[in-house]
């Protein structure tokens, strides 16, 4: 008798309906959650055999770029203009021709030594002058040769430092080397040196030397109204 009244009781029937409803809505969503991870793994797996079959992704790095032979790499540090000079330390590639392919030194006569081609004069020349040079001295022994030359160390041009420094002498010339820079470079200032009274010997072109004074006091503390002074080749540094 207990079942009856429970089955009549419209409660009861409004309960069930509301579990079965429910039920099924659980049971949906759980096949849309199946079918959702069933459609990611045949992607993840599509995406594995295209990387497997060899296929770039999108991520993939740069192809690195070959570098050019030997023949095109005609540029020079110190550039096409540039007149070698004396102590000078050059590179002769001579493409394919690995026997004569070498760093010399240019010597105080103004001179290389090379393979085939013998004694070359090289101080006073460009780079490609030498180049032509080497290159017509080779067409006997090599068919049409390719022969670059780089200029590896600029030891030819040189300035001078006198004075109260540290270590007085001549050293390599640098473009953009200053005043201030040429100190430094001779180990900074002795005890008594007049830092006041730097100044610079330089030749014009008439061969007349010029004296340029520096106060380098001033140009530490003030800067902005004193000129760091460039150096050129050849110019000698006095500090009183």
């Amino acid at each position: 008798m207990g079942n009856s009244e429970t089955s009549g009781n419209p409660l009861h029937s409004m309960w069930m309906r509301e579990a079965v409803a429910k039920s099924w809505s659980n049971l949906a969503l759980r096949l849309c959650l199946l079918t959702f991870a069933a459609c990611s793994a045949a992607s993840w797996g599509q995406a594995a055999d295209t990387n497997q079959s060899g296929a770039a992704p999108d991520t993939a790095a740069p192809t690195a770029v070959s570098p050019l032979p030997d023949s095109a790499a005609k540029s020079t540090p110190a550039g096409d203009t540039y007149i070698i000079g004396d102590d000078d330390v050059l590179s002769i590639n001579v493409w394919k021709e690995l026997e004569l392919t070498r760093v010399v030194t240019v010597r105080s006569d103004g001179r290389i030594s090379l393979p085939l081609a013998g004694e070359v004069q090289a101080a006073g020349r460009t780079p490609p002058q030498l180049e032509q040079e080497i290159t017509n001295r080779l067409r006997g022994f090599i068919t049409d040769p390719q022969v670059t030359v780089i200029v590896q160390e600029i030891r030819s041009q040189k300035f001078n430092i006198l004075g109260q420094v540290v270590k007085p002498g001549s050293y390599p010339f640098a473009t953009g080397t200053t005043v201030v820079d040429a100190v430094a470079t001779a180990g900074g200032f002795r005890d008594f040196a007049k830092r006041k009274s730097i100044y610079v010997l330089r030749k014009n072109s008439e061969g007349r030397e010029a004296r340029i004074p520096f106060n380098y006091d001033k140009f530490i503390k003030v800067k902005k109204g004193t000129q760091n002074i460039q150096l050129e080749p050849g110019d000698t540094v006095v500090v009183p």
